[in-house]
């Protein structure tokens, strides 16, 4: 009896001589854990900031892409109706000089 009180009392001395170093690996743990956890958050914003300049940028080349084909259309437009104008001009001309001639 006396061996097993003993037995009992060394038992309870060193569960309560290791509950705080249990109890100090528990609060350790989620404290990395936090750690980890606010470093990957970090990283995944970091991410997604880099994805939203990118993104701003390629839509601001595709406008830009967008503007300068639309000069050149416009252009191309203008080169067009000036060229329409000459033919319209020169057949004009033709048609005066035929008369004149016929005449």
């Amino acid at each position: 009896m006396k061996n097993f009180f003993f037995s009992a009392l060394a038992l309870t001395a060193t569960a309560f001589a290791f509950a705080p170093v249990a109890n100090a690996a528990e609060i350790t743990s989620p404290s990395i854990q936090q750690r980890r956890l606010e470093f990957l958050e970090n990283q995944t914003k970091a991410v997604e900031d880099i994805q939203k300049t990118r993104l701003d940028f390629l839509e601001s080349q595709t406008k830009a892409v967008e503007n300068v084909q639309a000069t050149r259309l416009e252009f191309l437009d203008s080169q067009s109706k000036a060229i329409e104008n000459l033919h319209q001009t020169r057949i004009e001309e033709r048609a005066r000089r035929n008369k004149s001639d016929l005449k």
